[in-house]
């Protein structure tokens, strides 16, 4: 532990335990065994950090909890480690994980993610960067986000969402780009018109996954978003999210 992190009075530090310089660790934190923790991270009361795996299949086996510097934890986040199936729940860098948040085992958390109040993600899901979770979302374990995605509060997450859209409503479905995320973070007017193209291959022109990939493939210039998002579909176990309108009768 670095000599610079600030430790408040009735926390719990188990061994095997890494904290980086200027840390802060608020009261009544609980951090166990494997946990590693960047620098200037900040962890509010009520946290517990590495507990073990909510998981049958967990053996005792020693595994991991790894946190990126600046990252903030608040109140009565849960964070559980890993269990062999990838032996490290990572958190990346400059992430805000609101208050009652849980973390289940195995997760792979990119950076500038948000997670708001009272999400709750099973175990061995992935984030990508800078994706946001409204309050009280669950997502289903083995679920992928892809990158600068926003999830309705409230949504029930079972399918994978790819990169750059929005998506809410019950059950979760695509509906559009997350454009106030894409311009904040400098995407130009003509590249978000470029990956919206893509997705009218995708969700509104009829055609199945396959097809529109394919076309996507062929007909649209190749750039870093644009492979991005066919490799996330491609490399899909539990299928994408559905179109607005798919399986939804007109009245």
């Amino acid at each position: 532990m670095a000599g610079s992190a600030t430790i408040e009075p009735f926390v719990t530090i188990s061994q095997d335990v890494v904290i980086g310089e200027g840390t802060w660790i608020g009261p009544h934190v609980a951090i166990m065994d494997g946990a590693r923790i960047g620098r200037d991270c900040r962890i509010f009361p009520g946290s517990v950090i590495s507990a073990v795996p909510q998981d049958m299949k967990y053996k005792g086996e020693k595994t991991r909890v790894t946190i990126g510097d600046r990252t903030i934890i608040r109140e009565c986040v849960t964070i559980n480690k890993g269990t062999n199936a990838f032996g490290t729940t990572i958190i990346g860098q400059d992430c805000l994980l609101m208050a009652y948040s849980h973390v289940a085992h195995d997760c792979r958390i990119g950076d500038h993610v948000i997670l708001v109040n009272y999400v709750g993600l099973a175990g061995e899901i992935e984030i990508g960067d800078y994706a946001f979770l409204g309050g009280q979302t669950g997502v289903h374990q083995f679920v992928r986000i892809g990158a600068h995605t926003m999830i309705q509060g409230g949504s029930k997450v079972g399918k994978d969402v790819p990169p750059f859209v929005t998506a809410g409503r019950d059950p979760v479905r695509f509906e559009g780009l997350n454009l106030v995320g894409l311009r904040r973070r400098g995407f130009t007017e003509e590249l978000i018109e470029e990956i919206h193209e893509i997705y009218r291959f995708i969700y509104q022109r009829g055609l199945n996954t396959s097809q529109a990939l394919e076309r996507i493939e062929n007909e649209l210039v190749g750039n870093g978003e644009r492979d991005m998002i066919v490799s996330f579909i491609r490399n899909s176990k539990r299928g994408i999210i559905r179109g607005p309108f798919d399986g939804i009768e007109e009245s």
